[in-house]
């Protein structure tokens, strides 16, 4: 029996996945297993729901359990969340071998998280949107925020060149929540920001850093880069989503090979930079409702903006709590990683996450969820409905801003 099961073990297994890999860590560290477990003590979904085991995932790379691997369902119910690596005591990113494991051996993926990528990859962004409806909506929302603050020079610039920074816009905003395009060009109005959009490439997302097909990803990052260079634009700004932060600051380095030194910031950064420079004033006691805050996995985890989450909440909000965990330690939400896009197979796993968010949710006492990410803004609007967690709502920090704006101290003000 010992034979037969050798006879299907590859020894080369790991090898080939870690020569796949796409890291900015060194690569030869994903050898360094050492079968302890903290990866597995680290994992709060562990146990939680089967499938949820990362040292049963890696010692199955380990020893070369091929099929095993590619049969597993662990690699989609996986977030990535990067919370088994940071307990893990040698930093091996599985996260990074359950990408690469997805997305180069020909595998498919649950639901419809492959279609998302080529409706991006054909059309310019997820959802399709067409380049007239995308302007129209702009134009559509200037308007709304002239008439809002009374000023006729209040815009929503496309294509300007020179520009402090190119605006990288979520599709969910575009299509589905166009009043907060109204809200974010209120606070870059407020601020007085030199900013421009894109007529061309203005999708943020990047769910190819869920596929985990590299090829797909250096396409969509390649698109920004040259947006970057072709209107001589000083740095990008991602709006809040955690995903695309985060694709957009780590992806040039290991997707392109050229034109990849472009700065990139989440627009959460450039509110404390406002902030700081006295260019954002806001009343907090109209904000008096008591919120907590998601501390979604790809901004805080991996990009360590967590700081500047809380800077602005408490700049901006009376009566903020914590959960419990948090920062660093927070629990995904459960929805990271493509699982939103993955349908009905994964949908269980992703409430069965969600129990825990619930949870601490509940512990706040707060119904107000502060979440600068849109991944997690649609999985705890999920949450809230699955475990009906009456009158709780999600909201992101510009719509904390733009509502507390202080209109009168506006600087510069004409």
């Amino acid at each position: 029996m010992s034979a037969i099961i050798a006879d299907k073990l590859d020894p080369n297994f790991l090898s080939e996945v870690i020569s796949k890999a796409r890291t900015t860590s060194d690569a030869n560290d994903f050898y360094n297993c050492l079968a302890c477990g903290m990866c597995s003590a680290g994992c709060p979904y562990n146990g939680v729901h089967d499938n949820a085991d990362p040292r049963k995932f890696i010692r199955m790379l380990v020893l070369g359990m091929r099929e095993e691997v590619f049969n597993s369902d662990f690699i989609w119910a996986c977030t990535q969340c990067g919370r088994c690596t940071m307990d893990c005591p040698m930093g091996v990113e599985i996260l990074t071998l359950v990408r690469t494991v997805r997305g180069n051996f020909g595998l498919k993926a649950p639901g419809f998280l492959q279609d998302v990528v080529d409706a991006q990859i054909n059309t310019g962004n997820q959802m399709e949107v067409s380049t007239e409806d995308y302007l129209d909506t702009l134009e559509w929302m200037e308007e709304e925020l002239q008439e809002e603050v009374g000023d006729p020079n209040a815009k929503i610039p496309i294509d300007k060149e020179g520009a402090d920074f190119l605006f990288l816009w979520d599709p969910r905003e575009i299509k589905y929540y166009p009043n907060d395009v109204q809200s974010i060009a209120k606070i870059m109005w407020y601020v007085g920001a030199n900013w421009t959009c894109s007529s061309k490439w203005w999708d943020a997302t990047h769910y190819a850093l869920f596929s985990g097909n590299d090829e797909e990803a250096a396409i969509l990052t390649q698109r920004y880069a040259d947006e970057v260079k072709r209107l001589k634009v000083k740095e990008l700004v991602v709006t809040e989503c955690g995903h695309a932060t985060h694709a957009n600051k780590w992806g040039p380095k290991v997707w392109l090979t050229k034109d990849n030194t472009y700065p990139v910031k989440s627009i959460v950064e450039k509110y404390v930079e406002w902030f700081e420079a006295g260019l954002l004033k806001v009343d907090p006691t109209i904000n008096s409702e008591p919120i907590t805050l998601h501390d979604p996995c790809n901004s805080v985890r991996k990009q360590g903006l967590g700081d500047a989450m809380r800077y602005v909440l408490k700049k901006t909000v009376m009566n903020f709590e914590e959960m419990n965990p948090h920062g660093i330690y927070n629990y995904c939400c459960g929805g990271g990683g493509g699982l939103l896009a993955m349908g009905k197979d994964i949908y269980p796993y992703r409430m069965a996450k969600g129990k825990l968010k619930a949870d601490q949710i509940n512990a706040t006492g707060c119904k107000l969820i502060a979440c600068p990410c849109h991944n997690c803004f649609d999985q705890l609007t999920d949450i809230i409905k699955y475990y009906e967690l009456e009158g709780a709502r999600v909201i992101h920090l510009h719509h904390l801003i733009s509502h507390a704006l202080l209109l009168d101290e506006k600087p510069n003000k004409q």
